[in-house]
């Protein structure tokens, strides 16, 4: 998927890697993931997910610093036989995350992508200062995300 167009590039441009290795089947681990309006179940800093469409939802995400960001996510490719799920992002960021699962260790590799433009004017005016906290903020969210989902998947 092509890099965010628009605004003026590295410095409120962001690229996130995350693995999970879960202890379930990728087909579960996918079919959880593919439900993003149940996100807010799993993972505590994804706030509300309300559908749009069948193709999108307005979703809205607080981590540990004391900002909301807003967006609208629309599905860019759902491959269960690949095992990948692509959104694009627009709103408070821009551009767009992927979830790819695969067989593991034990269960699932899941690893989550996003390329995204930071759009909020409030968090751009603090783009350089505040940059690696906005990161730490991230890998704190994504922790979270993946002992919530583990949990999840526990539960059955």
């Amino acid at each position: 998927m092509p890099a965010p167009t628009g605004r003026t590039g590295r410095l409120h441009r962001y690229r996130f890697r995350s693995v999970w290795l879960l202890p379930a089947p990728p087909a579960v681990v996918y079919a959880v993931l593919e439900r993003g309006e149940a996100y807010p179940c799993w993972w505590p800093q994804v706030r509300e997910v309300t559908p749009l469409d069948d193709r999108s939802g307005a979703a809205r995400f607080r981590s540990v610093l004391p900002y909301e960001l807003a967006v609208v996510a629309t599905e860019t490719r759902r491959d269960p036989g690949a095992g990948v799920l692509e959104t694009a992002l627009r709103g408070d960021l821009e551009g767009w995350a992927r979830w790819t699962v695969r067989p593991g260790a034990g269960g699932t590799r899941a690893v989550f992508e996003q390329d995204v433009e930071l759009c909020k004017p409030a968090l751009r005016r603090w783009a350089l200062p505040a940059r690696p906290l906005f990161r730490l903020n991230h890998a704190l969210m994504m922790r979270a995300g993946r002992r919530g989902l583990a949990a999840w998947l526990a539960r059955g």
